[in-house]
């Protein structure tokens, strides 16, 4: 079977984003941490939804889904980094969140124009 990039990268992308959301308890930051933890894991789950679609426009609502989830999770990580909350170096995550945006968007864009 052949692999699906997205569905892999999201995958391991919220494994990471579960590792730091430890991380982040351990040094007492609850607030911002649940949120990453809701946002960063929320990207595959659509992912795998958009997967099983029941069609091209039920793909597309659930893909464009994740790419929120994906920009609000670079938001939260944003925020812990310039907020300097925690002492964790977060920009490796902000790359792997960036290029999740990037491929999502591509998926977006081209799916749309697959519509038309």
């Amino acid at each position: 079977m052949k692999e699906n990039v997205i569905q892999t990268k999201s995958f391991e992308f919220a494994l990471t984003i579960i590792s730091l959301y430890k991380l982040l308890q351990d040094e007492r930051e609850y607030v911002i941490s649940k949120q990453l933890l809701r946002a960063g894991t929320s990207i595959g789950a659509n992912v795998e939804e958009a997967i099983a679609g029941q069609s091209k426009k039920d793909f597309l609502s659930k893909i464009s889904i994740s790419l929120k989830e994906a920009r609000e999770t670079r938001y939260w990580l944003r925020l812990l980094k310039e907020s300097e909350l925690t002492n964790l170096k977060v920009d490796d995550y902000l790359l792997d969140a960036f290029e999740l945006i990037r491929i999502l968007s591509s998926i977006v864009k081209t799916t749309k124009l697959n519509l038309n």
